[in-house]
């Protein structure tokens, strides 16, 4: 949630910084609740002086020994305005808190302009694409192929956009989630955490999906919770309501989760494949940081998410999103994009995002500088350290062969058993340790 302070204080500025991402801020109904709310304030203020001035006469009058009867019924009368304008002030607040929970984030100053993903600006390239002798395969014909990804099966037990991973895609799928775990514990620092699959109303608020995006989540019946839409939810509310030790930043966490997201809006986009499904696994990564380090920070944790697909060989580049294309919650975005050669293009495989203290505010996190009497709110960041049905998309379009089978990249064959080559499965056709 924006800065209450900072809006009060610079409306323009922030209806600017809120333009810049075409987002319609009404600028004149918050300026008309605040004058208000700045009204009710005054003249509860009034009424609490001359409340104060009535009970100092009522205690002058009875210390003469005489009859305050008149006074005190006065005095009533104030208490009762008094609390009747307390609850205006509070409907007051309610209603700016509820017109801020609908609005997005300010872009950094670094953020590109623009519309929409068009107007993204690509920062650089990283690997060169695979030559082919063969026409290029999308991946739901490799892995179909293979006998590995079967979606009638899915539809049957669930309905569309899911999938029934079978043999060595199953495996594929655990092995990439362990290696990405131990890449991130091991080699960055990270701490692993596993956590629900179901949170409540005030975790999602806490991040920013509650209360605009109810529709893209999915919702148990009955009930004040929902299945996570990405880890991202009850990693960074981990903290929500605490004060943290300065000494105690950046923390870092990952975390491998299976998330859900209804994909409303989304009908008859990438109905094929692994890349938009109801249910899928990602790893996320998750850093509670100083505000003075949290784009340093940015480029740290960015690195860390493409240092997995620089391990797993496969080329990608990096965009910085602009203005029209951030998420609600974000200040600045990196996209990472992986080169699928069956679609011809690069896909996002993962978005690496500070969002300063918009969610810390609405999470109420915070942290007591050192030596320092008042808390700060914490910045958070998160991103993708993969999504794992993308990645096994990407390994399956740019490792695939031919004859249809796939080469496993190395760095996962210790993950897979030693197995180093994936081949279609069936009678007399098992996956092979050696290309």
């Amino acid at each position: 949630m924006l800065d209450m302070k900072f809006l009060r204080q610079n409306p323009q500025a922030v209806a600017d910084g809120l333009a810049r991402r075409r987002f319609p801020f009404d600028l004149d109904a918050f300026l008309a609740l605040e004058e208000r709310r700045r009204e009710t304030i005054t003249e509860v203020e009034r009424k609490k002086g001359q409340r104060n001035a009535a009970s100092a006469e009522v205690a002058k009058i009875k210390r003469q020994g005489g009859d305050a009867a008149h006074v005190l019924a006065g005095l009533g009368a104030l208490s009762e305005d008094i609390k009747a304008l307390d609850e205006k002030t509070r409907d007051v607040d309610a209603a700016v808190t509820e017109l801020l929970l609908g609005v997005p984030n300010i872009p950094h100053a670094t953020t590109p302009d623009g519309a929409n993903e068009n107007d993204n600006v690509e920062i650089r390239r990283v690997g060169v694409p695979r030559a082919l002798d063969f026409p290029a395969m999308e991946h739901q014909d490799v892995g179909t192929g293979l006998g590995g990804l079967d979606f009638e099966r899915a539809a049957k037990l669930s309905g569309a956009r899911f999938v029934v991973l079978r043999g060595g895609l199953a495996r594929l799928e655990r092995a990439l989630a362990a290696f990405m775990l131990d890449t991130h514990t091991l080699g960055h620092g990270y701490t692993e955490v596993a956590t629900p699959y179901i949170v409540n109303a005030e975790s999602l608020t806490g991040t920013g999906q509650l209360p605009k995006f109810a529709e893209d989540l999915f919702k148990l019946d009955g009930q004040a919770a929902y299945l996570i839409p990405t880890a991202e939810v009850p990693v960074t509310n981990l903290h929500r309501g605490e004060v943290l030790p300065e000494a105690a930043l950046p923390l870092a966490y990952t975390c491998h989760t299976q998330c859900f997201r209804s994909e409303a809006g989304s009908y008859g986009k990438d109905t094929k494949g692994l890349i938009r499904l109801h249910q899928f696994g990602k790893v996320e990564l998750v850093r509670l940081v100083h505000p003075d380090t949290s784009y340093q920070e940015l480029e740290v944790l960015t690195g860390h998410a493409e240092a997995i697909l620089q391990a797993l060989g496969l080329p990608y580049r990096v965009v910085a999103l602009c203005a029209g294309d951030l998420g609600f919650s974000s200040a600045k975005t990196y996209d990472l994009e992986v080169w699928l050669p069956g679609q011809d293009k690069y896909r996002e495989i993962s978005s690496c995002s500070n969002f300063e203290d918009f969610q810390a505010r609405r999470a109420d996190i915070r942290f007591k500088p050192e030596g320092g009497k008042k808390t700060a709110l914490v910045h958070t960041l998160n991103g993708s350290g993969l999504a794992i049905g993308r990645t096994m998309a990407a390994i399956l379009e740019n490792y695939v062969r031919k004859d249809g089978s796939v080469v496993v990249p190395p760095v996962l064959v210790p993950f897979m058993g030693g197995t180093e080559v994936l081949e279609p499965e069936g009678p007399g056709r098992p996956e092979r340790k050696g290309a």
